[in-house]
């Protein structure tokens, strides 16, 4: 008996292969695994056995620590899956916001680059200038990786692994957040996400959207670095940081509050959020709330409406939207009390499966 239809879309190919399987349990939603499987099967499995591993493999913790003296290294690692476009430069950046959300300065990547037999020469040299381009902006040294053209990929993937050093004092977890805690967002809730989706599809959106909208959209990309408002925070002083990405805004709140072990209550109306993305996506009919959002950060502090003003001073956009509590997960939506619960699949990954979302 049918369970399920499986659809699987490529970014660079126009048409969708819809493959019926009659399998006994259904398919997992394209991107992270969730939090309770990856729990489950994964994390469980891993023991730390060294004690100079201050922070291993956890539910919500950006990365890794290790202890050298009163130093500190700091480590992360994440592929660009939702994206063709931009993909070097959104590789350095998501990865090096990791560190960031730590406290900690990052010095250097190391860069693994899998391409298709079919891929040009050129396409290539752009990705490689990316990555060198951004790590200039930001003095990051590229370290070393690997390069390798694969029938295992139809489409080219980059991985980043990014490397931070610093005093172990200075080093913040994403679990730090404790009970009273001012919770602050900064930047704009779905920033990534606007300008992926502006990139990728502007040929769809521009049956719907002014092009003035779309340019504003893919402009947005220049302004997914958090390392000035890590920097920023840090000196503020700070219990927790965590850089949001695939679970959009609402995600990355339920991670804090679930690597802290503690509860959250947010005020909605209180997110910030910008014009081009609440056009996109409802164009789309996607969640602004659930879409993939570096760029934005979510702290926890003691003194919220303070920390604001510092960073807005400093010209970053920044809201003070919940608090940090005992137990409970919660968002309030025009009065309406409802549980946060932990993130799905990112709503990125339902526009490739649009029908039409390939049609000139």
């Amino acid at each position: 008996m049918l369970k399920k239809i499986k659809i699987i879309c490529n970014f660079t190919y126009k048409n969708c292969i819809i493959i019926e399987e009659a399998l006994g349990g259904d398919f997992m939603d394209i991107g992270k695994l969730p939090n309770d499987i990856l729990k489950e099967i994964v994390l469980n499995r891993f023991k730390i056995k060294n004690e100079d591993v201050l922070v291993g493999p956890s539910l919500g913790e950006d990365c890794a620590a290790i202890s050298f003296g009163s130093d500190v290294c700091v480590l992360t690692t994440d592929p660009i899956t939702a994206a063709t476009k931009n993909i070097g430069e959104l590789a350095v950046n998501i990865n090096i916001n990791d560190i960031a959300s730590s406290g900690i300065k990052p010095i250097g990547i190391l860069v693994t680059l899998l391409v298709p037999p079919n891929t040009n020469v050129d396409d290539i040299k752009k990705i490689i200038e990316e990555i060198n381009n951004t790590c200039e902006r930001f003095g990051i040294d590229v370290l070393g990786g690997h390069t390798e053209i694969t029938d295992a990929v139809n489409r080219v993937v980059v991985s980043v692994t990014a490397i931070g050093k610093g005093k172990r004092e200075k080093f913040i977890k994403t679990g730090g957040a404790e009970i009273g805690d001012d919770v602050i967002l900064t930047g704009y809730a779905g920033l990534e996400g606007t300008s992926i989706i502006a990139h990728e599809y502007e040929n769809y959106l521009k049956k719907s959207l002014s092009s003035d909208i779309i340019e504003k959209a893919k402009n947005l990309l220049q302004d997914i670095s958090v390392l000035k408002v890590s920097q920023i925070a840090s000196e503020f002083g700070v219990t927790a940081m965590h850089d949001v990405t695939e679970g959009g805004v609402l995600g990355a709140l339920w991670e804090i509050a679930e690597a802290a072990g503690k509860g959250i209550y947010i005020i909605k109306e209180n997110i910030p959020i910008l014009k081009e993305t609440i056009d996109i996506c409802k164009v789309l009919n996607l969640d602004p709330y659930r879409l993939i959002s570096s760029g934005c950060m979510v702290i926890t502090c003691k003194d919220g409406v303070g920390l604001c003003t510092k960073l807005k001073e400093n010209g970053i956009n920044a809201e003070v939207v919940g608090k940090i509590i005992e137990c409970e997960r919660i968002i309030e939506t025009n009065g309406n009390i409802e549980i946060l619960n932990q993130p799905y699949s990112d709503e990125i990954y339902k526009v490739s499966l649009k029908e039409d979302i390939y049609e000139n």
